[in-house]
């Protein structure tokens, strides 16, 4: 059975995609034409590790668009490792941009928390 997914993350700027995917080890973005299952889709095209498709960042709308037919053609936790470190790199972007420090640990639960302090 197949599932629709809808992500409410919106990935907007290709420097922050970019970091993310080499700080995963992944290929870095190429933009351009991808075909998922469902026929072809422009944007940033990034491949998550096991896909079988690539996912497609729209970065004017902010919209992924991915096919993974409910995690058989892709862990889902994939995607969702990636999502987060755009959201770290976007976050680190932002606060080197304004002049804040920032620092980074690792949680027991995988998650990633950030300390950001102003001017130092």
């Amino acid at each position: 059975m197949s599932h629709i997914v809808e992500i409410q993350t919106k990935v907007h700027d290709p420097i922050a995609v970019a970091s993310a995917c080499r700080r995963l080890n992944l290929p870095a973005p190429v933009v351009g034409s991808a075909t998922l299952f469902s026929g072809a889709v422009n944007g940033l095209i990034v491949q998550l590790p096991g896909w079988q498709y690539p996912c497609v960042v729209e970065p004017l709308t902010g919209t992924i668009r991915y096919d993974n037919f409910g995690g058989q053609w892709g862990d889902e936790k994939q995607l969702h490792r990636f999502l987060q470190t755009y959201a770290v790199e976007k976050a680190r972007q932002e606060a080197r941009h304004k002049g804040y420090q920032v620092t980074e640990s690792t949680l027991q639960d995988g998650s990633i928390k950030l300390r950001i302090v102003e001017g130092q």
